[in-house]
């Protein structure tokens, strides 16, 4: 199923790319690695093909959202045993896909797969082992925390909720302070999603112990788009977000952890819809980040710049699937004009959670240099 585009505000769902030149089916399946415990389905091949069997004796039909065959996704086969089977009719991109069962025209979640927040929904999760899925892995290596904080918002009259990465050793050296960077998610997740489908935490952990990043806090927070249904996201006003993050947020982080509570050591970067959030703001607010970080979000422009605090840094990012030659052109702009501009462009893949991974692994070391 391809994902459906419209312009920087594209959100994740079901990315999916396919290749054509396969002329027989690897038959060594193996269990998700998000699969639900001791559950054997879904399963995905060294190919990237990936495999579903759902039990449903008394449905007529049932399709899963991703994979080829049709608009619907991949139509599974019923069984004499009231399973339904079915594989994907071409490899999928590496990385992390959401998907759904759609079974007598009702929307399920697989009960083999464990549940991730994205559509503005829990949707199934499946990942496709990734050729450089090291960077992101679970390694045996010094980590991190990531906690969850409550924070009063007087703006919106709620309590709202943040996660905190703090880097490994933040417990111990007591004496130490810390730049901060505002990692923002794309449209239908919420501040979940770096953290659980992106692996912010490991990828810092293992830039950290690999000595190619310095250590940073990170601050995943709700960029309250999802009352917006999709379709009308040019209704969207940035104004109550923006109030959260810069006048509640950020004086709650700087007040609860140690941080270098100043421009030069605070960053701002979002995927997707969050990166049009960082967009905004960043110009809006030049005085309060130093460095800006669009991943799928769309570009910045030397004329939105103008007059502004100049930023240390503007990293802008996409796979290869999406529009790599508008992100290389928005740079080599910015550069011209004399900006610290830095593109980054993830090989084979789309709109889809492989590309911020490696986005954020290519960002998190030029950040807060010297």
């Amino acid at each position: 199923m391809k994902l459906k585009q419209a312009g920087i505000l594209s959100f994740a769902l079901l990315a999916g790319q396919f290749c054509f030149g396969q002329t027989a089916i690897s038959n060594d399946f193996k269990p998700s690695t998000l699969n639900q415990p001791f559950q054997q389905y879904p399963q995905v091949n060294s190919q990237g093909y990936a495999r579903f069997k759902i039990k449903a004796p008394q449905a007529d039909s049932v399709r899963v959202s991703l994979g080829l065959g049709g608009r619907g996704g991949t139509l599974l086969t019923k069984g004499a045993d009231g399973y339904f089977t079915g594989t994907t009719e071409g490899p999928m991109d590496e990385g992390f896909h959401y998907y759904h069962l759609t079974i007598d025209g009702g929307t399920f979640n697989d009960p083999g797969a464990l549940n991730f927040y994205g559509s503005t929904r829990w949707e199934s999760g499946i990942e496709i082992p990734a050729h450089d899925q090291l960077f992101y892995a679970l390694k045996n290596v010094p980590h991190g925390n990531v906690q969850q904080i409550l924070f009063h918002s007087k703006s919106t009259s709620s309590e709202r909720r943040a996660f905190v990465y703090t880097p490994p050793g933040y417990e111990k050296n007591t004496s130490t302070k810390y730049p901060v960077l505002y990692l923002q998610h794309g449209w239908g997740e919420d501040e979940t999603a770096w953290s659980n489908q992106g692996h912010a935490n490991l990828i810092m952990d293992n830039l950290i112990a690999d000595g190619k990043t310095k250590p940073f806090i990170i601050v995943m927070t709700y960029g309250m788009t999802n009352e917006l249904k999709w379709g009308h996201v040019k209704d969207f006003k940035i104004d109550p977000f923006q109030t959260v993050l810069v006048d509640e947020l950020i004086p709650y982080v700087d007040a609860h952890f140690r941080t270098i509570a100043d421009r030069k050591h605070r960053a701002m970067a979002g995927l997707s819809m969050g990166g049009m959030e960082t967009h905004t703001i960043t110009l809006n607010k030049p005085d309060i980040f130093s460095s800006f970080a669009l991943l799928s979000g769309g570009i910045y422009k030397p004329a939105e710049l103008e007059g502004k605090t100049k930023p240390d840094l503007i990293f802008i990012s996409c796979g290869s699937r999406e529009r790599p030659d508008g992100v290389k052109k928005a740079v080599n702009e910015l550069k011209s004009a004399g900006y610290n501009a830095v593109s980054y462009v993830s090989q084979n893949t789309a709109h889809e959670f492989l590309t911020w991974r490696r986005s954020l692994h290519e960002l998190a070391p030029l950040l807060f240099r010297k």
